[in-house]
């Protein structure tokens, strides 16, 4: 059978618009916003997949989803107000809120309840200072997907703060297997007013480069967002534009294309869930969305191994699948949770047979031990002021600081398989 690559799938439409663009002249600024055509056609995308209504100047296009959040955050957070964060989390969220000088309140889940956080936690953590809880659905790094009965809980208690947002970032919204379904936190009642949507087309048209993206909220939200960009950016590229209008005129979801792209990645999920549930120890947690598996090594932890030392936590795990299995991961601390690590299905099914036959036979080298208790990085409702850096050997705390060094990172000369 022959192997889909995702990114073989046939997009070209959107490089063959941009391509126009350049023949046509279309290089000029554009305005702040983004061109009027391309945020009507957001707006009919929003309301005939997601079910949410917007009209053109409710939408600010950016130069890719990491602007729309940053933005956001900025322009409703003060100094002080606290940025409730799910962990698991995308690496940027917590970093975005010290930026605004906010605090990021991290809220852990656990692996066995699907990553999802517990609306129960949430409602316990709600307080005065706080001010923006970020949902990521379907998850970076977890693939978890929040059922839309499980939104509405979040959404109940959400009413009864009424200082209280939510940024719903939505950017893998059509990487998602059945039965799962996406269902927009803003379309469910009473959130329109109090939801930022933030959506792109990096990974469902596969145009991470063309760094293109959309906010979609109340009218005062986009302004305040649109003011912020002015001075940092200003407007989008004008020919990613016009590939953007391409992409979205694909059809619905992004039509076949976007449809042959997903069956790839289910089929890689597959064939990773199944071997990964073959090692001792391993627990995982099978994704209904995006591309990355986020799975519970923590049972190898303590291990000695002859010719590496200990495996003490993700990072060292990493490093040792690293230098014996020339494969590298994703250490699970740079995402809030130390028990796991995440992997980028993101890759041919080829590559991804070769990585998981190096993973198998290096991990024949470790002996699990029952430890009394793994060291948890996670207390509930924790509060990040600083991160622990460690480069060229010396370690220094740098306080709100917005960048961790991994000494791994600086030893990629070594893999031959790459999955971040």
């Amino acid at each position: 059978m022959a192997v889909v690559r995702a990114e073989a799938v046939d997009t070209s439409i959107s490089p063959r618009a941009g391509m126009n663009a350049i023949k046509d002249g279309y290089t000029r600024y554009t305005p702040n916003a983004g061109t009027l055509e391309l945020r009507k056609a957001i707006c009919a995308k929003l309301q005939g997949e997601n079910g949410i209504s917007y009209l053109p100047d409710q939408v600010l296009v950016s130069n890719g989803a990491k602007q729309c959040i940053t933005q956001a955050v900025l322009a409703v957070c003060s100094p002080g107000d606290e940025v409730l964060i799910p962990a698991p989390y995308w690496v940027s969220y917590p970093e975005m809120a010290i930026v605004a000088d906010a605090t990021p309140v991290i809220l852990p889940t656990n692996i066995s309840e699907n990553f999802l956080l517990r609306p129960e936690l949430l409602a316990k953590k709600i307080n005065e200072k706080s001010r923006l809880l970020i949902l990521c659905s379907p998850s970076n790094p977890t693939g978890s997907v929040y059922p839309k009965e499980f939104l509405e809980k979040i959404a109940d208690i959400v009413k009864k703060h009424p200082r209280l947002l939510v940024l719903s970032d939505e950017i893998y919204e059509h990487i998602i297997y059945q039965p799962a379904k996406h269902t927009s936190f803003a379309s469910l009642p009473g959130m329109w007013e109090r939801t930022l949507t933030v959506n792109g087309f990096s990974k469902a048209f596969a145009m991470t480069g063309w760094r293109l993206s959309c906010l979609a909220a109340p009218k005062h939200f986009v302004a305040a967002c649109g003011k912020i960009q002015s001075q940092f950016t200003s407007g989008a590229s004008s020919i990613s534009q016009k590939a953007g209008l391409a992409a979205l005129n694909l059809g619905y979801a992004g039509g076949e294309a976007v449809s042959t792209m997903v069956k790839a990645f289910q089929e890689r999920r597959d064939y990773l869930v199944k071997n990964f549930q073959e090692l001792p120890g391993v627990k995982i947690s099978e994704p209904q969305g995006a591309f990355y598996l986020f799975i519970d090594f923590s049972a190898y932890y303590g291990s000695e191994v002859e010719g590496f030392g200990t495996i003490k936590n993700s990072e060292s795990l990493c490093i040792f699948l690293l230098e014996k299995a020339q494969v590298a991961l994703v250490p699970g601390d740079a995402f809030g949770d130390d028990k796991c690590i995440r992997i980028s299905y993101a890759a041919s099914l080829t590559t991804l047979q070769i990585a998981m036959a190096k993973i198998k036979e290096v991990a024949r080298l470790v002996t699990l031990c029952e430890l009394p208790s793994v060291q948890k990085k996670l207390v509930a409702g924790a509060v990040i002021t600083s991160v622990l850096q460690r480069f060229d050997g010396k370690e220094q705390q740098c306080i709100n600081s917005s960048i961790a060094y991994n000494p791994w990172i600086f030893n990629l000369s070594k893999a031959t398989i790459i999955f971040k």
